[in-house]
């Protein structure tokens, strides 16, 4: 059933059928106005919305900062921004900029959230957004329950009873340190927001090609039929950065890459990958879906973690023919830090449809190169009557999906060449979203704050789903405590994708990591 805010489009010719959502009147506040990712992701990607049409008519900006800045100054420098960035697009940037506003605030100071209100109120009888209120964290971690108390103490979070009226919570990663962490923090939140209420966001769920996951999987029985053990090998899933620490090394050394990418990233996209079909596209079903499968992942023996687990942390080394410190050296970082910077993990999924597939994850700061991709290795065939080849000896078909730097997909077949009597060798066949759609991808924040803004929480992280990705890491996160463990850190120099160990978790069982 297609409802009045949904917009339809459905060429017959192309049997391309699209649907778009576009939002409900609300004001967005967010805290941490003047940061990085407000400027970076989260402005562009509402004036993004607002150029194609999908921001309400009604609608209003109001960033809370500490900074000390009036409407006028806060519009100027947001004007400033969003024109480096789009290369100038006065008119469109002028229409936007009225709907933005400002208030300082200190959010440890109770009548600053007085304030906040009386500022709410006023606004909102002016742009009449009808007492619909998205409050964005782009926050430390540590302001999280701060603000979310105060907000609930004065009555902020509480569903007024009527149509259309809703305030929504919106928290960035992480969710806790560990499942203790994630428990205190879940449960303070219960205190004033309904968990309806709350919209955790796990930007990775916002990408276009990690979303055609769905798509290519349930849309095409080509690919349905055979997603399971009796055809699939072996699933690797790889997300590198040729970047360092950076400016993050506090927040680096209290994380790791383990919790840094594997908790939130790595999971939901082997959750996409390996998860049942749901019975119909809501966020319920959908959702449910994905916990069956976190459950059905086997847990980590301390016992044989080591054919399981891998860590690891660069050392000096080079990248683009640039000479980089090692993690030690780097600003910030303790020079006896033992904190991983690539893990590797082998994944087993104890259901019907995957028992006995592995999946391979790794992850990784100081690689070579940038890239974010899921492969899905199929079983070779079982019998080569292309003498003298043995199967061994043909390439196994694999599905690639690229999700970045450059998003598509790509699937390689084995194929003749032209010429020999019998020539065989792998053909890979490419889709670039870029060459065939003509245009750039949405940024995943733009996904993310259409859909929390049109109260769909299909592509949000639930509570369920945290605690069980915290408990699923819990047995690898003490081993690696451990001082003078078992489970040793690997050293390997910036430039390569990750140590020697990694290669062998794969090699001892008969297979390789793609090659990059």
């Amino acid at each position: 059933m297609v409802t009045s805010r949904e917009i339809v489009q459905f060429d017959e010719a192309r049997a391309e059928y699209c649907l778009e959502v576009k939002a409900d009147a609300c004001a967005i506040v967010i805290f941490g106005a003047s940061g990085d990712l407000t400027h970076r992701k989260l402005i562009p990607s509402l004036f993004n919305l607002f150029r194609r049409g999908l921001l309400p008519e009604h609608f209003f900006v109001l960033g809370c900062a500490r900074a000390k800045m009036t409407d006028d100054s806060y519009r100027k420098n947001i004007e400033d921004i969003l024109n480096r960035s789009e290369n100038g697009a006065p008119a469109a940037s002028a229409a936007f900029i009225s709907h933005l506003f400002y208030l300082e605030i200190a959010y440890d100071e109770a009548a600053a959230y007085h304030h906040l209100a009386e500022r709410l109120a006023e606004l909102e009888k002016v742009q009449g957004t009808g007492g619909r209120r998205m409050f964005y964290l782009s926050t430390p971690p540590n302001l999280i329950l701060p603000i979310t108390r105060s907000l609930g103490q004065m009555g902020l979070a509480r569903e007024i009873p009527g149509p259309g009226h809703w305030p929504h919570l919106v928290i960035e990663k992480p969710f806790g340190h560990d499942s203790v962490s994630a428990a205190v923090l879940t449960d303070a939140l219960s205190e004033y927001w309904q968990e309806s209420q709350i919209y955790r966001i796990d930007h990775y769920l916002g990408k276009e090609t990690v979303q055609n996951i769905l798509v290519l999987r349930f849309a095409n029985i080509v690919f349905e039929s055979v997603w399971n053990r009796q055809f699939i090998d072996h699933v690797q899933i790889t997300v590198g950065e040729s970047d360092g620490v950076g400016s993050r090394a506090q927040y680096y050394e209290q994380a790791g890459t383990l919790r840094d990418m594997f908790q939130n990233h790595m999971l939901q996209m082997l959750s996409l990958v390996a998860m049942e079909p749901p019975a119909e596209f809501t966020a319920e079903r959908y959702r449910e879906e994905k916990l069956k499968l976190l459950r059905a992942i086997r847990p980590f023996s301390r016992e044989t973690l080591h054919d399981f687990a891998v860590r690891g942390q660069y050392t000096a080394g080079s990248i683009d023919e640039k000479s980089v410190p090692g993690y030690t050296q780097e600003a910030g970082v303790n020079p006896d830090s033992h904190v991983e910077t690539t893990a590797a993990l082998k994944v087993m999924i104890d259901n019907w449809r995957w028992e006995g597939v592995p999946f391979y994850l790794r992850s990784g700061k100081r690689w070579n190169r940038r890239v974010s991709e899921i492969a899905v290795v199929f079983r070779r065939v079982p019998h080569s009557m292309f003498g003298p080849m043995t199967p061994e000896q043909l390439t196994a078909n694999t599905l690639v999906l690229k999700i970045q730097p450059a998003e598509g997909m790509g699937l390689t077949l084995e194929a003749k060449r032209p010429g020999a009597k019998n020539c065989i060798s792998a053909l890979s066949m490419d889709f670039d979203y870029r060459d065939v759609c003509h245009e750039a991808s949405p940024d995943a924040y733009e996904r993310l704050l259409l859909d929390c803004m049109a109260s769909d929480q299909t592509l949000f992280v639930q509570k369920e789903e945290v605690a069980l990705a915290w408990a699923i890491l819990a047995p690898v996160m003490a081993a690696w405590q451990e001082p003078g463990g078992s489970s040793p850190l690997h050293s390997y120099p910036a430039g390569e994708f990750g140590p020697a160990a990694s290669e062998e978790l794969l090699r001892k069982d008969g297979r390789t990591w793609r090659r990059l």
